[in-house]
């Protein structure tokens, strides 16, 4: 599934590979995510490794919010090849009130399921 909103591109279920086989330039992708914990705790942050940035979050080794409220699960992401896009987002996405990041989470993920849980190494 794939929405256009601006510049940003929002792709679900996991983050666009960028490995081109066809020898075609990469085209760096920047991520705006939002994890959740049991308790409906929110974060969101911005990588350009979503999967890095996951794997630091869940093993604690992210900054100290992430690792206090055991934020584990992908609860929506969005993509863009633009670092400031990414770096607007995410402060557009932080200053919005509780329950429009719920709205937007239910918009893409109505069951608030882990969107990394189909990605395997």
């Amino acid at each position: 599934m794939q929405l256009r909103k601006g510049s940003i591109v929002i792709l679900r279920p996991q983050p666009k590979d960028l490995v081109l086989g066809d020898g075609a330039p990469e085209t760096k992708a920047y991520y705006v995510y939002i994890l959740t914990n049991r308790s409906g705790t929110l974060y969101t942050g911005v990588t350009n490794d979503l999967m890095r940035r996951l794997e630091e979050h869940r093993a604690g080794s992210a900054d100290s919010f992430t690792s206090r409220y055991k934020l584990d699960r992908l609860v929506y992401f969005e993509e863009t090849s633009d670092v400031r896009d990414a770096i607007a987002r995410e402060k557009q996405i932080k200053g919005w009130t509780r329950k429009r990041k719920l709205e937007l989470i239910r918009t893409l993920n109505p069951r608030w399921r882990d969107l990394s849980d189909d990605w395997s190494d």
